[in-house]
């Protein structure tokens, strides 16, 4: 299902169940051995989701991973079947935790979770603040160029959580939406938004507004919306 698909998602509240939980350390990425918690691992017992992320989670570059609006990143499992149509020769490697997600998701994707969305899962009472915008560890991990412009195209991202209320998570969990403050925002939408660039005076001000959504997104919108302004349009 494409991001624009997502535009027409129902508003039915999203529930899924967790397969899997993983967690991993720093270590080499790729033949240059970049430094990267790229690398996750199925947790053996349910983890502690914290404001900081999972136990015995990490991140390398705190720059522009990890913080309380990345906290968890959760990937819904049936786009693996897509991803392994669009990339045959790593069928084999489509399988939990190939994304380097730390939930691994069924019965729910980008169409069907929202941003804003506040999820149970587990003891733990999750946000949905953003997509994920892949960078080049992703090819990196995989041995393989054109996965990063895939998952831009296809906005089967996944999403990011920020950590509301701390608890346990462990794999049979359920995933559970119980409140939906932006119905018309599907994480499918907001993909397709950033990827067309459509972001008019309207939108942007929808975007500063919008509950639940990374404070990054917030600012950024605001900057452009008052360019657009400054420049009278």
């Amino acid at each position: 299902m494409s991001g624009r698909d997502g535009m027409n998602a129902s508003p039915q509240l999203a529930e899924g169940k967790v397969r899997a939980v993983h967690v991993g350390g720093v270590a080499p990425l790729g033949p240059r051995g970049v430094p990267s918690g790229y690398r996750k691992y199925p947790a053996g017992l349910p983890v502690i989701a914290a404001e900081a992320g999972l136990t015995g989670d990490a991140q390398a570059d705190l720059n522009v991973h990890g913080g309380p609006d990345k906290a968890v990143y959760a990937y819904g499992q049936s786009r693996y079947r897509a991803w392994s149509y669009a990339f045959p020769g790593l069928s084999e490697r489509f399988v939990a935790g190939a994304m380097g997600e730390n939930l691994a998701v069924d019965g729910v994707d980008e169409a069907s979770v929202h941003i804003g969305d506040r999820v149970r899962v587990g003891g733990a009472l999750l946000q949905v603040t953003q997509p994920r915008q892949p960078c080049f560890k992703l090819e990196l991990a995989m041995g393989a160029p054109g996965l990063v412009r895939h998952m831009v195209r296809s906005g089967h991202s996944g999403w990011y959580c920020r950590v509301l209320e701390s608890g346990a998570i462990g794999a049979g969990d359920g995933y559970a939406t119980v409140e939906r403050p932006n119905p018309t925002w599907p994480v499918a939408r907001f993909n397709a938004v950033i990827a067309a660039r459509a972001l008019g005076a309207d939108m942007l001000a929808e975007m500063v507004a919008m509950e639940g959504l990374a404070a990054g997104w917030q600012v950024k919108a605001l900057q452009q919306l008052a360019g657009l302004r400054r420049a009278g349009r």
